[in-house]
């Protein structure tokens, strides 16, 4: 089992962000999905797709996994992975994201994606689906002042 190594920039190419995380908060309450085929939660996010800004892959996850409608999104900072992400997944070259944290302040009323629920609630989940990396993401954020 290799070791996860996370690790912060302030910046970097913009052609090395593959993913976006996107912390949320809605009326001071933390926003988590959790996927149709898991039993964990996660913070909302994805990969980037050709022809996106990173900021558009942020919005269009945050959108899609959550139904955010109306909200701010402001950059925290870059992260990258090297090693075990989940159980049966290892990334083996770093790999870089861009942390963003928003406030939500309007849902749709249904999700139109492979989210099959979202948490709203006053306290972070026990049971992460990337236990060695997205505590870590909240920890950065709290560290920077975001939450």
């Amino acid at each position: 089992m290799s070791q996860t190594q996370v690790n912060f920039y302030e910046e970097t190419e913009d052609e090395k962000l593959k993913f976006a995380v996107i912390i949320s908060k809605t009326n001071g309450k933390w926003v988590f999905c959790k996927h149709r085929e898991r039993n964990t939660y996660e913070v909302p996010g994805g990969r980037r797709e050709p022809g996106e800004t990173i900021l558009q892959t942020a919005k269009r996850e945050l959108q899609e996994e959550t139904g955010a409608i109306d909200f701010d999104i402001s950059p925290i900072c870059v992260y990258s992975v090297i090693g075990k992400t989940r159980v049966n997944e290892t990334i083996d070259e770093e790999s870089f994201g861009m942390l963003y944290f928003a406030n939500i302040r309007t849902f749709e009323k249904e999700l139109h994606s492979e989210i099959e629920k979202i948490l709203i609630t006053d306290h972070l989940p026990t049971e992460w689906t990337y236990p060695l990396i997205q505590p870590r993401l909240m920890e950065k954020a709290a560290e920077l002042g975001f939450c």
